[in-house]
């Protein structure tokens, strides 16, 4: 399954990479990519396993930049 995000208040580019690489390290993540130009994550992951997935991706991005929302 792959759903693309909007990253609300996403304002630094570093910050971006870091919860990219953090989100493709995940257990059940097929990829993922954040542009930090559109302030998006598309994010592929087995169906089974998406909703825990997500979850944890919310708590990379709080530990990242804690401005940063994950709209879903």
């Amino acid at each position: 399954m792959k759903k693309t995000f909007v990253l609300e208040d996403l304002d630094c580019a570093n910050c971006a990479a870091k919860i990219e690489n953090a989100v493709n390290d995940l257990e059940g993540v097929v990829s993922a990519t954040v542009s930090f130009m559109t302030g998006k994550l598309t994010l592929e992951a087995e169906e089974a396993d998406f909703e825990a997935v997500l979850d944890e991706v919310e708590k990379i991005i709080g530990r990242v930049d804690g401005d940063v929302t994950l709209i879903r």
